[in-house]
Formats: C-alpha cells, sequence, structure tokens
C-alpha cells in the first residue's frame, strides 16, 4: 500500500491526475494478459487493477463479462492470478491491485489471499460487492499485510453511506462515474464531479473515477476534478477488437498513451 500512497504523491505533486488501467487475468491468455497488463502500464498507466475473472460478476458489462468468459474457459485460476500480480510488478514496479468479487476471495481463504497477495507483490483489493458492514476480517487481514482496501461508491450513495465507506477503505475510494454496470460511453455524467466533491468532504483519502471512460477527451474532463482516473471496458474491447496478440498489444499501448496523455492535460 505504501507504493500505492507514494503513486499518488508523485502525480498530486505533478499536477495531474493518476491514470489506472483495469484488465482481467488470464485474458486472452495467462500469458498473453500479463504481456497486455505490463504493457499498459509501460505505455503511461500509473496503477494497474487486474480482475478476477467471475462467473456471475455484479457490476460488469458485457465487454469484461466477454473477457472473463474467454480466460474462466481458458482454465485461469486465482494462482494464475497471482502470478500475473507478481510477474506484472517485478517487471514494473509499479502498484498492482486486485479486483475480485467476494466469493473468489471467500473460497481461497481470506487470510491466505492476503497473504498471497502480498507475497506477489500486490498493492491491494478493490472490492466492488464487499459490504462495509461485513468486511472486518478482510481489512483486518489487509492491514496486517499492508494492503490497501478500496471500496466501491455510487452516486445514489448517502452522505452517511459515503463517509463510513470512506473511513473504513485505504489506498484510495473508487468513486463510480454512472449507476449500472461497466462499459464506455459517449460522455462523462455530471454527477461523476458531483460525488466526487461529496467525497472530498468527508474524506482526505485520493478519490479515482471509473466506469464510462472511453477516451483521451473524457480522461481529460475526469483528471480535471478526479485523483485517478480509472478506464477499463475501452482497453478490454480494444484486445478484444485485435485480430492477434501482437495487434492486441500495440493497439492497447496506442490507447493507453491517449489516455495518458488525456490525463496530463
Amino acid at each position: 500500500m505504501s507504493l500505492l500512497t507514494e503513486t499518488f504523491a508523485k502525480t498530486k505533486a505533478a499536477g495531474r491526475a493518476a491514470l489506472i488501467a483495469y484488465l482481467p487475468a488470464g485474458f486472452p491468455t495467462v500469458d498473453a494478459g500479463i504481456a497486455a497488463i505490463r504493457a499498459t502500464l509501460e505505455a503511461g498507466a500509473d496503477i494497474v487493477e487486474v480482475g478476477v475473472p467471475h462467473s456471475d460478476p455484479v457490476l460488469d458489462g458485457p465487454v469484461i463479462q466477454t473477457a472473463d468468459d474467454i480466460a474462466l474457459r481458458g482454465g485461469v485460476r486465482i494462482a494464475d492470478v497471482l502470478r500475473t500480480v507478481r510477474e506484472v510488478h517485478a517487471a514494473t514496479g509499479k502498484p498492482v491491485l486486485v479486483m475480485p468479487y467476494w466469493n473468489s476471495v471467500a473460497r481461497y481463504g481470506v487470510e491466505r489471499f492476503a497473504r498471497s497477495l502480498a507475497a506477489a507483490g500486490g498493492a491491494g483489493c478493490v472490492l466492488p460487492d464487499l459490504p462495509v458492514a461485513e468486511s472486518a476480517e478482510w481489512r483486518s487481514h489487509a492491514s496486517a499485510h499492508d494492503l490497501a482496501t478500496v471500496f466501491v461508491v455510487a452516486p445514489s450513495s448517502t452522505d452517511a453511506h459515503l463517509a463510513e465507506t470512506a473511513a473504513a477503505g485505504t489506498g484510495f475510494v473508487y468513486a463510480s462515474a454512472l449507476m449500472g454496470v461497466t462499459g464506455t460511453r459517449e460522455s462523462v455524467d455530471e454527477a461523476a464531479a458531483v460525488l466526487v466533491r461529496r467525497l472530498r468532504a468527508v474524506t482526505e483519502l485520493p478519490v479515482c473515477v471509473g466506469m464510462g471512460i472511453a477516451d483521451a477527451r473524457q480522461a481529460a474532463e475526469v483528471a480535471g476534478f478526479a485523483d485517478g482516473v480509472i478506464v477499463g471496458s475501452a482497453l478490454v474491447e480494444t484486445l478484444l477488437g485485435a485480430r492477434d496478440e501482437a495487434e492486441g498489444v500495440a493497439e492497447l499501448e496506442r490507447l493507453t498513451a491517449q489516455l495518458a496523455a488525456g490525463v496530463r492535460a
């Protein structure tokens, strides 16, 4: 988690938002997924979230669901996710978080997952479906292993819920730009900026906005009011549309470089 904190301090000192990329492990294969995630970090992303493919995601739209299905049919397991974290962090030295649905962590073993993630060099977890009221066990183990616990909040959250969630989290707060599931949108909803202002009234943690950001223009817009810009579906869609792995990595590098330019604008 200290590396994550240092990264946000550096981007803030540079007068810009952090660019956070999301890609699922094992997509299109474990090895190709590692290469793709490395490519995004080497092309300008500051932080990466490695998705843990799940058969019944509650937050992900059709693009990420398709990638998850490919990874699951390829036989991806938690061990492959941890290998992805380990190799990406070792190669880039940048913060690598994982984004699992809670059932995957519970089945693997909460303490075991925290210990294994820390040993792999992971910076923490983004937990989209774990209620704060049920998170004490995870937060205890995460703290013991210096892992960030990142919760997701939505524009519909009450002020009391925002304060409770921010107080329980570490690393940063994931602010959903919209109601609904992940997927690219043509514009950034005004609710995102309002949600960031509401969060800043109750926490000093960095506030990062995700869901719906598709291009450099939108990244620049969100970077104007948030501490971090999270991009997932647009990157996954780029890989899905590639004719082969080499083209996928090249297109991923191109899009990431554009997004990085956007947050620096």
